[in-house]
């Protein structure tokens, strides 16, 4: 047969190769700026400028240079800019630089379009500059690991139909008859990710000239929707596309092959089944109903085996080559991103289980568990394979060793200095949050015994973060060296004799996996329906059965400005740090009860879009805030929460005191509810939209001014009715909103009417 000649493209892997490095680092110093944060909240008026003589400040000491930033620099954009950054920057690009890589050589061929590489590349990269403009703008839905607003939803989506459709086309033209078991994982990662964020991002715009958009799904629709999402954007973002990176980088760089080829047809086809049905485990004692939380325990227990087989297949792939692990850093950085991944696979269905879950969530250890994976699997694989691609492709050898062992041992400190403080602090969080006197009175009754006494710990966690981000520091200097002493090869010579055509039937003798690996098309919709199932069984029901929603009759939705001010939540951020679910325990029944002494009902959240249950209490849940401080603490609160709560790390948000609140969409925001998702206002209530806001802020006004003599005499030498304008209203009047529709004494649902 004739010998085709032909050439690998390694310029789109140098191109995304480039912006791993580079988004990589400042996904790192998001990070860093973050842990600071937590101890250190003063952070932005030390930079900005404060009012605050305590306070060393970089500028000149007017607080109106942190009022000038708009909260730029607060701590719920910084978060979501860390994990976007990490997520979507450093880890999907580090996944094209392997899959550009490895599928060209996999299939004997080149990539099918050099544009379609190209376009793919620039609308990514694009989609990252643009994600971070937004985020520092306080542009966002909330939604965890998937806050980009409409627009940018449609680039993702965009970008990745680019890239499947050229690897698709890649596949299709190959030259090697069979394709291998990193293929299976790129193209089960592809149509999982694919339908994940669709229907996840499913949310209308208020309007199409503008960012703003709501939820197609409101309440617990929305929290079992997003966190089917959020957990399997772990499972097809941060966990499969990689395993495909492991199956052909770790034996490259061991030169051995692959432990089992069983055991790699067994990890995938019961991990991409398993691993879709395991989100509501983080809605546990929730509102969610009660069968999708057993559901998501169940096949998070399971979860364990496919995981650990997947681990225990790249760990024995080093078998008579451990030797090699003692000199090679690549290997290095492998075998322990391998380890860290069963580690987290591990604890995940540890965390998953009631009874650890009850303690565990909404603490650190959550966190601990999620930067064990992110840091130790995901970062040391791409660590590993940067280590591993700058030599070959620049044809040159490694500038330094000892700087990458350096780089190894630096993040290697950083996680254990990362992940063991956090464990403590969190087992510390949720011990202490269940701890009663023997009178039935809590223990630690005040929230901020809990924060305060963390603190060393995130002290600990930011040196962690410290080590991790000076060893990627000397990856750059180590890959630039590299790349000066080297010469770059852009087009690399390839030849292999054209693909004969057999037919699709299967032969005598072929084992039906071997023949489903020369059958694609088909393998990938096998691929998409062992996902679908899960995905179908867990959300249509959900969606569909109005009775799995209780409607409870005293629940009314917002006001027009409680809307305005649960829109400022949530450009904010505040749900970074504050939950909006008090959960059936008796413990947070008397901590959070405020006047209504319930725990959240799923009736309670249907006019939510999108919902707010959070999964982090860095600070108290604010489900039953309402009416349980004045109005005038959470105004001072917000201007300095130190000021009301000594020792709160919580920052400060004096720009909401500043802004007047822009009123221009707020009619547009009420007649879309009611007209979209035919949420109950009236038409008396919508031709008097700006009245009944500026009735209910001249009332909050007034309430401030009763119960602050100092608030009063501070506004009574400005114009009459200016606090009323302030964003800060709206966002008390959504505050003083939160939990009050129900009674203590009696709930109304439809059911009892």
């Amino acid at each position: 047969m004739e010998t085709q000649k032909f050439s690998y493209d390694n310029s789109i892997v140098r191109a995304f190769l480039y912006a791993t490095i580079v988004f990589g680092i400042i996904g790192f110093v998001f990070g860093l700026t973050a842990a600071l944060m937590l101890f250190y909240p003063e952070l932005p008026e030390f930079l900005f400028g404060t009012d605050d003589e305590t306070i060393k400040s970089l500028a000149s000491g007017n607080i109106q240079g942190l009022i000038n930033t708009n909260g730029a620099l607060g701590f719920g954009r910084i978060r979501m800019l860390h994990t976007n950054t990490v997520i979507f920057a450093f880890v999907c690009n580090i996944v094209y630089v392997g899959v550009y890589y490895s599928l060209q050589r996999l299939l004997k061929t080149r990539m099918y379009s050099d544009t379609l590489s190209w376009i793919h590349f620039w609308t990514w990269q694009i989609m990252i500059v643009a994600t971070f403009i937004t985020f520092f703008m306080g542009i966002n839905t909330s939604k965890e690991y998937a806050e980009h607003e409409w627009p940018i939803d449609i680039l993702i989506a965009i970008s990745w139909v680019i890239f499947g459709v050229n690897m698709l086309l890649t596949i299709k033209k190959r030259r090697v008859r069979h394709l291998y078991v990193a293929i299976w994982f790129y193209l089960g990662t592809w149509v999982a990710v694919a339908m994940l964020h669709i229907f996840n991002n499913l949310e209308v715009p208020l309007s199409f000239t503008g960012w703003k958009s709501y939820s197609a799904y409101a309440g617990v629709k929305d929290a079992i929707v997003q966190w089917w999402y959020g957990h399997n954007a772990v499972a097809f973002v941060l966990t499969t596309p990689v395993l495909g990176l492991m199956y052909y980088f770790l034996p490259k760089a061991a030169d051995r092959p692959v432990f089992s080829y069983k055991l790699s047809i067994i990890h995938f086809w019961s991990l991409i089944f398993v691993y879709i049905w395991a989100g509501p485990h983080h809605l546990q004692y929730t509102a969610l109903p009660a069968w999708a939380q057993a559901v998501g325990t169940g096949f998070s227990i399971m979860l364990i085996a496919p995981s650990w087989g997947g681990m225990l297949n790249g760990l024995l792939t080093l078998r008579g080559a451990w030797d090699k692990v003692r000199d090679n850093p690549i290997l290095k950085f492998f075998v322990v991103a391998v380890t860290c991944y069963g580690m987290a696979t591990f604890e995940g269905p540890l965390l998953a289980t009631k009874n650890i879950n009850k303690i565990g969530h909404f603490t650190d250890w959550v966190i601990g568990h999620v930067h064990l994976g992110a840091l130790g699997w995901n970062g040391f694989m791409a660590f590993g394979v940067i280590y591993y691609l700058v030599p070959v492709m620049w044809r040159t050898k490694l500038w330094s060793v000892k700087l990458a062992n350096w780089h190894f041992w630096l993040g290697t400190l950083g996680i254990i200095f990362y992940a063991v403080p956090m464990y403590i602090s969190g087992f510390t969080q949720g011990l202490m949050w269940k701890q009663f006197n023997p009178d039935g009175t809590l223990l630690w009754k005040n929230w901020l015994d809990t924060v305060t006494a963390i603190i060393p710990y995130f002290k600990m966690r930011f040196v962690g973060g410290l080590f991790y981000l000076t060893g990627g520091l000397l990856m750059v200097v180590n890959v630039y060296k590299t790349i000066r002493k080297g010469s770059f090869q852009k087009e690399v010579p390839a030849e292999a004799p054209a693909l004969a055509n057999i037919g699709n039937k299967r032969k005598e003798g072929e084992g039906f996996h071997l023949w489903l690996e020369r059958m694609p098309t088909l393998l990938t919709i096998l691929s998409l329906l062992t996902i679908s199932v899960g995905s179908m069984v867990e959300i249509i029901p959900t969606l569909s059965l109005k009775k799995s929603v209780p409607t409870i009759s005293a629940v009314k939705p917002y006001s027009p400005l409680e809307l305005e001010g649960r829109d400022l939540y949530i450009r904010e951020g505040c749900n970074a740090c504050h939950s909006q679910m008090v959960r059936p325990f008796r413990d947070e029944i008397v901590r959070f009860n405020g006047k209504n002494g319930q725990y959240s009902k799923a009736g309670e959240f249907v006019y939510d879009r999108p919902f707010l249950w959070g999964s982090k209490r860095t600070g108290p849940d604010l489900h039953r805030e309402g009416g349980k401080n004045p109005s005038s603490w959470h105004y001072k609160h917000m201007f300095n929460p130190r000021s009301t709560s000594a020792g709160s790390i919580m920052p400060r948000y004096p720009w909401l005191i500043a802004n007047n609140l822009d009123r221009s969409k707020m009619v547009d925001k009420i007649v879309f509810m009611k007209q979209v998702y035919d949420v109950p206002y009236t038409k008396a209530e919508i031709d008097t939209a700006n009245q009944w806001a500026d009735n209910q802020a001249a009332k909050i006004v007034k309430d401030i001014f009763v119960q602050a003599a100092d608030l009063k005499s501070a506004y009574a030498k400005r114009p009459q009715g200016e606090l009323e304008k302030k964003e800060i209203v709206a966002l008390i009047a959504y505050l003083q909103r939160l939990g009050t529709d129900i009674k203590t004494t009696e709930i109304k649902t439809a059911s009892t009417n």
